[in-house]
């Protein structure tokens, strides 16, 4: 079978990875940009993805490039905490979550697929135009503006928007709570998210609020922005452990990006072709699933077709999954605790048990976990999608 990628982001380099594991050798990635280049800032990879990366022999690989997420914290909006738990290894997971730059994920994924599936496996500066290609399978990874999709549902238009705005940039700075800390602190409209990445000293960071008007774009992660205009928005948001304003401040560069998503999907597939990642489920950036999820497609399509030669088992399996989790993220996800606190206690509160008790703040983590598909004794007894 000869397998044409469209997208030569994480969804498809995992794609190929994937399925040369399985042992397709005829793969090939259209990429259209004519250089793929570290582009954007931190992201997150939880448990279940990297046992996805693991299996696939990069470990290693990953350990360099990634800090190990120790836990996750919520705040109010003036710092004071409503919720924490370990992640990865120390929550009990056979794996650990990391938290690293988007491009040099992008870069590790890419020398891989070179090395195994050769230096030609991935050609750039070529774009997959609707559903034409030259392969026995087209798998559209080609991301939220997909060529693949739109040729499969061409009324489907824009993104659509939820009002709010992210601002994200990276800035050096001094390490805060346990130095591998992933916090959020907000009111369920206002947000702050901050963790470390590269080397630790590095602090990845998203500005969150509602933004007046129009955006100008939907759907680019690489719109520069004015930090004058960001740190606007909170200049009051200085607490005992992190200084807000200075962090933002001290970036270098921030980038805009309105927070939009796709609507579900009743099919990812039609006559040779398929989508996968941001393609077929483009979600809001909640709860750190966007890249994980698109990995977990890789391994599952791949598995799909070297057990029974079709995509359906993938589709069957992924498609409802990833529904559930869309419509989630658009509850908020686990960040729902920061707005339950804020509407119970609006001006701050000295014990949150008496405002969002532990049983409450407990389920909605879990719920979570289990939606997303890392409830760590699930996905610790899950079987292996490695094929041999």
């Amino acid at each position: 079978m000869r397998i044409t990628i469209a997208g030569g982001g994480i969804a498809g380099l995992a794609a190929a990875l994937s399925l040369h594991a399985v042992g397709f050798e005829d793969v090939v990635i259209h990429e259209a940009a004519r250089e793929i280049r570290p582009l954007g800032v931190g992201i997150n990879l939880l448990p279940h993805a990297v046992r996805e990366l693991t299996e696939l022999g990069l470990a290693d690989r990953l350990a360099g490039v990634g800090v190990p997420t120790a836990e996750l914290a919520y705040f109010n909006r003036f710092g004071r905490p409503i919720w924490s738990e370990p992640r990865g290894l120390a929550a009990g997971y056979a794996w650990p979550q990391y938290a690293v730059h988007r491009g040099a994920l992008q870069m590790l994924l890419l020398d891989a697929v070179r090395e195994r599936l050769g230096p030609h496996a991935v050609r750039t500066g070529v774009r997959v135009e609707g559903l034409r290609h030259d392969g026995d399978l087209l798998v559209g990874a080609d991301g939220i503006h997909s060529a693949v999709r739109a040729a499969l549902f061409p009324d489907e238009g824009a993104p659509p928007w939820n009002g709010l705005v992210l601002w994200r940039g990276t800035t050096y700075g001094h390490p805060f709570l346990t130095g591998r800390s992933m916090i959020m602190a907000g009111d369920g409209t206002q947000k702050f998210v901050a963790y470390p990445i590269g080397d630790g000293r590095l602090i990845n960071w998203i500005a969150e609020r509602p933004l007046d008007g129009e955006p100008p774009e939907r759907g680019n992660w690489n719109r520069p922005t004015d930090l004058a205009a960001v740190v606007g928005h909170f200049a009051d948001w200085t607490f005992d452990w992190l200084d807000v304003p200075a962090l933002i401040t001290a970036a270098e560069a921030a980038y805009e990006y309105p927070m939009v998503d796709r609507e579900p999907l009743p099919s990812w597939s039609g006559d040779g072709v398929v989508l996968l990642g941001d393609a077929a489920h483009a979600m809001y950036p909640v709860g750190s699933n966007g890249a994980s999820q698109a990995i977990i497609d890789a391994r599952v399509l791949a598995h799909s077709l070297a057990t029974t030669g079709t995509v359906a088992a993938y589709e069957d399996l992924r498609r409802p999954a990833t529904t559930a989790l869309q419509l989630a993220n658009r509850q908020q996800g686990p960040e729902v605790v920061m707005r339950l606190a804020h509407e119970r206690a609006p001006g701050g509160f000295d014990d949150i048990e008496q405002v969002v008790p532990y049983a409450e703040r407990a389920e909605i983590a879990a719920s979570y976990k289990r939606t997303a598909g890392f409830d760590p004794a699930l996905l610790n007894g899950r079987a292996s999608w490695s094929v041999r």
